[in-house]
């Protein structure tokens, strides 16, 4: 079966610097897959170049068969990815129902505003924020801003949800929540690629692992294989500690 998600050889530099040099993998219908690696590594640049935010510089990035590496954001969010953001950005001045009627309104399934707004309470409830829709997102704490953020990215309908660090910065009960949220996500059939540091979420989560540093991806596989990878250790350790 075709991947849902393959790059090849995908690269993206700023000026001297290779963010991402050759990245090849690729992600299966189904799959909650972590991309991890040390800060710097490339994980967050390489979402940016499969949503669109960046243009590679070289290789492909393919959706369902499809060439995207060329697509404009707007359209690789209708053609079914959606994300969460490192640096969470929801829109203040708007209602966290509005917030999540933006998702709906651009998302792979087009509707009105009135349908939009239909479509947002239930993503509300989902990620337990139903009770505050009325209020402006600028009343939310960080964390229900991600709560928030993941709400509007799923009222996309995405066959894809891409989520960069979304559970960092929680506590204990609230990692907790967060791990049997994106479980229930993944039990309802959503593709996942979780690029995060929580690797007890990565255990409990993802079915494969794929581990970059300084742009190239070192190691693959199930999370056990791959965290005990030599390269991975000295990756994470330094020379001198691994």
């Amino acid at each position: 079966m075709q991947p849902l998600l393959e790059l090849h050889g995908v690269s993206k530099a700023f000026g001297g610097l290779r963010a991402v040099d050759g990245l090849t993998a690729s992600v299966r219908r189904g799959e909650v897959v972590g991309l991890v690696g040390p800060n710097g590594s490339g994980k967050t640049t390489a979402l940016n170049l499969v949503t669109g935010n960046l243009t590679a510089d070289s290789g492909a990035i393919l959706f369902e068969g499809r060439p995207i590496e060329r697509a404009a954001a707007h359209r690789i969010t209708r053609a079914g990815i959606a994300r969460t953001f490192q640096l969470v950005r929801v829109m203040p001045s708007l209602t966290l129902a509005e917030n999540v009627a933006v998702g709906a309104m651009f998302g792979a399934r087009a509707c009105s505003p009135a349908e939009a707004q239909e479509r947002a309470l239930p993503l509300l409830a989902r990620v337990g924020l139903a009770a505050r829709a009325e209020e402006r997102a600028r009343s939310l704490t960080y964390i229900d801003q991600k709560r928030l953020e993941l709400a509007r990215a799923l009222a996309a309908e995405p066959q894809l949800l891409l989520l960069d660090e979304w559970l960092a910065g929680l506590n204990p009960t609230e990692l907790k929540e967060g791990i049997a949220l994106i479980a229930a996500l993944a039990a309802d059939g959503l593709t996942i690629v979780m690029v995060e540091h929580v690797m007890d979420a990565i255990r409990a989560l993802c079915s494969r692992c794929v581990v970059m540093n300084a742009g190239t991806k070192i190691a693959e596989g199930t999370p056990a294989e791959a965290l005990s990878d030599p390269a991975v250790i000295k990756a994470y350790l330094g020379d001198d500690d691994a």
